[in-house]
């Protein structure tokens, strides 16, 4: 704190009728809302609790102790509480084994931090009902994070820097620069807790925030203002990016009753293609564009897997579902049961009257069957005796000369009799359990799914 600039009086209130000019035209909401603030303690929290507080907001605040700096991140936990009570406001303070988590995630410190940070906001607000939760990260911080970004090689997306608002989470401070900030803390008499980690370059972005930036701003005072420029034009290029993303996932997703089935037809001929490929799938964990285009040439049966999906390639489609760990599950149908719900919705009735069967009903010899039946899925070894083919044939056999595909093979389910299977529920019965005009005990088994 020991940088006190002179700053007009103006430019101060200047600033804050810009913070409730922002507040009104980009999140009118938050007057009605139940609000958590991320309160660090550094200067850009502490001047964003002081402007929601100017503008009649009232937040809880939200402090993580990460265990970093010893004793001094118990000092500043301690600020934050008497800070919270000193103004009336609730807090919560959250100590985490930081360096520990990172080397069981091994990860890095800095990711570690923030991957508990940001998962212990997400369930303090569904504990409490706080509606949004307000992160103080200023045009620097969104800076920054481009510079650090282009470095990587990162896309357009990633040149956006730091979004405004991403779900619950809001940053009001983002078209306010650093010295802004600092400014108006120093008029305002605002007190805050110096990191002194922040200090070091030995991190990118510290080395960024105190010797590359500070230089591009001297060479050219409106630098500020230009790179918000800058962003809004990356910000419209991406949003009709992500308009034409839209109208190609409308067309050529196709849903089913698995997921989504994608015409390989349709990527042929794109001029960009890494480009389609990674932000068509890119959400659902496939991060890897070598990967999916070996997959569109590759032979049917081919796959990849993320952590919550599948991406199966299916003759001259790609077939996209979610991970399924039912595989291996098998359920019991005892003899009084009259219907189930789960995992197919089944009714199980005695009838009086032959009828025929469909693809949905089947009219079976109940004496046959042995109690209790089971539904479960398929194995390599299973076979049954499929109505008038007068012999049996292995249920891999039947499912390729159907045309099923891998997804279609593992949903399929199986009402079974001991090791027999009696109906490929919803396709083909098994001609040795079907009751007959004669049979006296006749089962009428409907699937209603």
């Amino acid at each position: 704190m020991s940088y006190k600039p002179t700053v007009p009086k103006s430019l101060i209130l200047r600033m804050f009728q810009k913070f409730q000019n922002h507040l009104t035209t980009r999140f009118p909401q938050l007057k009605d809302q139940k609000l958590l603030l991320a309160l660090s303690g550094g200067v850009d929290s502490c001047v964003l609790l002081d402007l929601c507080l100017k503008s009649g907001l009232t937040p809880a605040v939200a402090h993580c102790n990460f265990q970093l700096r010893g004793s001094v991140s118990d000092a500043d936990a301690d600020w934050i509480k008497n800070l919270a009570d000193s103004k009336g406001l609730e807090s919560h303070v959250q100590t985490f084994e930081t360096q520990v988590y990172a080397q069981e995630k091994k990860i890095s410190i800095q990711m570690a931090a923030r991957d508990l940070r940001y998962q212990w906001f997400e369930s303090l607000s569904q504990q409490k009902g706080y509606d949004s939760i307000l992160i103080a990260h200023h045009a620097d911080d969104a800076l920054e994070t481009f510079m650090i970004n282009t470095m990587r090689g990162s896309g357009l997306k990633g040149l956006l820097g730091i979004p405004e608002r991403r779900g619950k989470i809001l940053r009001p401070l983002l078209s306010f620069s650093r010295e802004e900030i600092i400014q108006f803390a120093h008029k305002n008499k605002i007190q805050w807790r110096e990191d002194s980690s922040n200090a070091k370059t030995d991190y990118l972005r510290n080395a960024l925030r105190h010797e590359v930036i500070p230089q591009w701003k001297k060479r050219d005072p409106n630098f500020d203002d230009q790179f918000q420029e800058t962003l809004k034009y990356l910000g419209q290029a991406q949003t009709l990016l992500d308009d034409v993303l839209k109208d190609f996932k409308n067309q050529n997703f196709i849903p089913w009753q698995h997921g989504f089935k994608v015409s390989i037809d349709a990527f042929i001929g794109l001029s960009s293609l890494d480009y389609y490929l990674h932000g068509l799938f890119a959400s659902y964990g496939f991060g890897t564009l070598a990967d999916l285009r070996k997959l569109l040439d590759a032979q049917s049966g081919k796959q990849l897997f993320s952590e919550t999906h599948r991406l199966i390639k299916d003759r001259n489609f790609l077939l996209l579902t979610t991970l399924d760990n039912s595989a291996s599950e098998s359920y019991t149908i005892d003899v009084e049961l009259t219907s189930i719900d789960h995992p197919l919705k089944m009714v199980f009735s005695h009838q009086k009257t032959f009828i025929k069967g469909g693809l949905k009903s089947l009219l079976l010899d109940k004496s046959k069957l042995k109690f209790p039946l089971m539904l479960r899925k398929w194995k390599q070894s299973d076979y049954f005796y499929p109505i008038g083919l007068g012999g049996k044939k292995k249920l891999s056999k039947y499912f390729k000369d159907e045309k099923f595909s891998l997804l279609d093979k593992e949903s399929q389910w199986l009402l079974c009799s001991g090791e027999d299977i009696v109906w490929v529920v919803g396709k083909r019965a098994d001609q040795r359990f079907l009751a007959t005009p004669s049979t006296e005990n006749k089962w009428l088994v409907r699937c209603d799914d």
